[in-house]
């Protein structure tokens, strides 16, 4: 069960990529509308975007799935997604009857309008089968051998050729049956639009639910970008902004909560916090509450309260449908490029439906969820910010010593296996959970860490996310690179250069690489190895082969197995050497 739960919340962050780039689609469509710059130019730069969605799921799903988000498997994605798009749009049938009045020129027009329709209706679909499909080929053959007369197209050029030959096969399943699969889109987006308030009610409580484990983006793409039509347009979100009246129903309920309902919560956070601290955490309660008012990024304030009081937590999601039905019942229609945020509001207030009743709503909520949650937080005692036990850590750390703090927070260089992140977390692999210090990454900061698996990891940062993810790996390739470098004592002029005592270097030594490959079940399990900062990535046949208490008794750090036939060695700095020694006897 944990290894599909991993694989789908990979998949999850990995669909948040694309989705990173709709705010400036959204803003270049609006800002060149009529009534602001009135530049047909700018809104065609927007449009330009949504009209290619599906290639950029397809590069965003690639380079989010694919080993250290390498960009070869983006490249990989669009020559799957080529494929896929345009061999089917030669196999697309087209029935007699939409070219029934039409002949000559005009039917070759008519038959090209009717497979254009199509497409865009595919587009997203394809994208997003053609990302997961690049994805998973880069994983698997990057570092492919080929014979000696084929080896130019080894290692990832072979990536592309691989995608290319696979989006054949999406290219024939979307070309001869895509009749089939619009016809369940079709049944999928009338069982869920007319579920009505029902269907809404669920999407907004599951939405909030499933946000503990990163699913709720794969819920979202399909409310998005999938359910409904409005002239070949497909998705809420999309609908909304090709201009259909009816779009919008599943982002409108996100409002109130975003902008008011978890603002409130932040206030009656402060004010429960005795008085002698709450301008110790004021600064953060404000931080995070103007960010979901501006942005509509609400995690680091449901990290708060999500593993406190799990009821609370309940509660909010049932408030979060009920807010779907209210603003559907006031025919209410409002949409985001990005989330339900302040921006978002005010950019798209002249496209909306009655954006005005957002108002009373809103002060609605505010109440609401101010009383409930002053209410809850004193009554049972919560460990609320400024209301759990003094922390006697030291101040945050210097920008340039922050990536530095993590690592050690983290458990430390060998332990960090992956280093990834989405909108507002950390999604890491580590060697062993138990090396993580949980106070000194709430001292840094952190709102929540959730353990989906026994070797993954996401901690809730908020929005600079992906900034302390990259500085994380800058930090770990800096210190792979200058570990690996013995260091050389001071001569004087003239005197040969001699290694330095061992008593001043870290200890470099590679393992006995024999002995080390006959721990990981020999010559025929070993399939390829590479080194990456401290450790060994070995892909193997058949990882129950694989020996780890021989391999502890080579002096080494440990051993995990993130995924099936992937087998990490914690090393130290002389990983390299022993990555060397294992692809010499590997030949």
């Amino acid at each position: 069960m944990k290894a599909p739960l991993a694989s789908l919340q990979k998949v999850g962050g990995a669909l948040m990529l694309p989705i990173a780039v709709l705010p400036i689609a959204g803003l270049l469509l609006r800002v060149g509308q009529p009534d602001l710059l009135d530049s047909a130019s700018v809104a065609a730069a927007g449009e330009a975007i949504f009209s290619n969605l599906g290639l950029l799921f397809a590069i965003g799903v690639a380079v989010g799935l694919a080993r250290e988000n390498h960009g070869a498997a983006g490249l990989a994605s669009v020559v799957a997604y080529l494929v896929a798009t345009k061999g089917a749009e030669v196999l697309i049938a087209v029935p007699a009857a939409a070219v029934a009045d039409v002949s000559g020129r005009a039917r070759e027009l008519a038959v090209a309008a009717y497979k254009a329709h199509e497409l865009a209706k595919l587009s997203v679909p394809a994208g997003i089968l053609s990302g997961l499909t690049a994805g998973a080929l880069y994983n698997r053959f990057y570092n492919i051998s080929l014979p000696s007369y084929l080896a130019f197209f080894g290692g990832r050029r072979f990536v592309p050729i691989a995608s290319g030959f696979a989006g054949l096969l999406l290219a024939g399943a979307f070309g001869t049956q895509w009749q089939h699969l619009e016809q369940g889109m079709d049944v999928l987006s009338r069982s869920v639009l007319h579920a009505g308030a029902l269907g809404l009610f669920a999407y907004g409580v599951l939405n909030r639910v499933l946000i503990v484990t990163g699913l709720h983006h794969i819920i979202n793409n399909i409310a998005w970008f999938l359910l409904g039509d409005y002239h070949g347009v497909t998705g809420d979100l999309k609908r909304f902004f090709a201009g259909d009246p009816r779009a919008g129903a599943f982002m409108s309920g996100f409002f109130p909560v975003m902008m008011f309902g978890l603002p409130a919560a932040c206030l009656a956070m402060y004010h429960s916090a005795p008085r002698e601290r709450r301008r110790a955490v004021g600064g953060l309660l404000a931080s995070i509450a103007l960010t979901s008012i501006l942005t509509g990024v609400t995690e680091p304030i449901e990290f708060t309260f999500i593993f406190l009081a799990p009821v609370l937590y309940a509660v909010h999601a049932l408030l979060t449908g009920v807010a779907f039905i209210i603003m559907n019942a006031l025919g209410v229609r409002l949409g985001f490029g990005f989330s339900a945020g302040l921006f978002d509001y005010v950019l798209n207030f002249s496209r909306a439906t009655r954006p005005l009743w957002l108002l009373p709503v809103g002060a609605l909520y505010f109440a609401l969820y101010y009383g409930l949650f002053r209410l809850v937080i004193v009554r049972f005692d919560l460990k609320t910010p400024g209301r759990d036990a003094l922390e006697s850590g030291a101040a945050p750390p210097p920008a340039a010593e922050r990536a530095r703090a993590w690592i050690g927070a983290l458990g430390g260089a060998a332990n960090l296996v992956s280093v990834d992140a989405c909108t507002t977390r950390l999604r890491l692999l580590v060697a062993n959970q138990a090396a993580v210090d949980e106070g000194a990454l709430k001292r840094l900061g952190v709102r929540g860490l959730v353990r989906p698996s026994a070797n993954a990891l996401q901690v809730v940062v908020g929005a600079v996310a992906d900034q302390i993810a990259g500085e994380i790996r800058s930090a770990l390739h800096a210190s792979a690179s200058s570990a690996a470098v013995p260091a050389v004592t001071a001569v004087a002029p003239g005197t040969p250069a001699r290694a330095a005592p061992a008593a001043e270097t870290p200890a470099l030594a590679a393992p006995d690489a024999g002995a080390l490959l006959a721990a990981l079940g020999g010559r025929a399990n070993v399939r390829a190895v590479e080194a990456a900062a401290s450790r060994l990535r070995v892909s193997v046949g058949d990882a129950a082969l694989v020996d780890r208490a021989a391999i502890r008794g080579l002096g080494l750090r440990g051993v995990a197995t993130p995924v099936a036939g992937c087998v990490h060695v914690i090393v130290g700095p002389a990983a390299e050497a022993a990555c060397a020694g294992l692809k010499r006897l590997l030949g």
